[in-house]
């Protein structure tokens, strides 16, 4: 039980819904526009999905802590959104590095078994998941420190397109538009989500370097691009309804955003690092909740 606690913090797992929504997503949208499910190929996704996840969170852990990230806000007294077994000691690296890489071995192995049984197409989205996730913060990309948007393109593909059209292909074997467009609020609202993470500890990531968009734009320049993402991640939700992607009530997630609206209301043009935290609990809300009445909306619709 202790390594299996151990485990749960330092891959921290309780955000894995994160992931698990847009896959559900993916394969109800094969049952409601194409008659779709196989409920079999769904678990199979969503244990692969899941330790991709889980991957990501651990790899970012290691280079954040080779690069003294973790350091810096832990030293400056910053809000870190690491684990911690590694910048605390208290886990070894090798350790930490050998359920990274396990993680990483299920989901290949995941996306081996789907491609045999939905198609070889699978593999481009484990590929690409793959790459997105470990060349975040390793080198010699480390994309996610060059403060272009790099990353918040990749977050907006990796937990936004990728599992809901990779799911939807796995059902149904083909590509639909829908899929991507269906894709676009989770998706925004999980990029909304990582890009407010990055106010805790802008300073920090300054001090070593990890240029993110808040370093380079400001605080209060790069607060502003926070509030347009929540607008427009809500926005596409009225596309999808207009387009026939979610029935009409569908509109009803938008309610979703009156929580993650009242935090930004309270907030200044600057503000201290642990102000942040009531935005990323909201953000986090606010992704999982507008899913989940996506998933609803959806539900019903197969079934009528």
């Amino acid at each position: 039980m202790d390594k299996l606690k151990l485990f749960v913090k330092a891959s921290r797992f309780y955000v894995i819904p994160v992931m698990l929504v847009p896959v559900v997503l993916g394969a109800l949208a094969a049952f409601v526009w194409d008659g779709e499910f196989h409920p079999m190929l769904l678990v199979i996704t969503v244990v692969g999905a899941a330790c991709a996840h889980l991957f990501s969170n651990m790899i970012n852990d290691i280079w954040d802590y080779k690069n003294g990230v973790d350091v810096e806000a832990s030293e400056e007294g910053l809000v870190t959104t690491n684990s911690g077994m590694l910048s605390d000691g208290v886990m070894p690296m090798r350790t930490f590095a050998v359920w990274t890489w396990v993680l990483l071995f299920i989901a290949v192995l995941s996306g081996v078994l789907l491609s045999v049984l939905s198609g070889w197409w699978v593999m481009a989205f484990v590929v690409s998941g793959g790459l997105i996730a470990y060349f975040y913060v390793a080198p010699p990309l480390k994309y996610g420190y060059r403060g272009k948007g790099y990353s918040e393109i990749a977050i907006l593909l990796a937990f936004g397109v990728l599992p809901i059209a990779g799911s939807y292909y796995v059902q149904t074997g083909h590509f639909d538009y829908r899929a991507i467009l269906l894709s676009l609020p989770v998706g925004i609202l999980t990029t909304l989500l990582l890009f407010n993470h990055h106010f805790l500890h802008w300073q920090a990531d300054k001090a070593t370097g990890k240029n993110t968009l808040v370093v380079v734009w400001g605080e209060e320049r790069a607060l502003r691009f926070s509030r347009m993402l929540m607008f427009l991640a809500y926005g596409t939700v009225v596309l999808c309804v207009i387009l026939g992607i979610l029935p009409v009530y569908g509109l009803l997630s938008l309610i979703t955003i009156i929580p993650i609206y009242q935090v930004y209301g309270r907030l200044k043009s600057t503000n201290p690092s642990q102000a942040y935290m009531p935005l990323m609990d909201a953000s986090l809300k606010a992704s999982m909740s507008c899913g989940i009445v996506m998933i609803i909306a959806l539900v019903i619709q197969g079934n009528l």
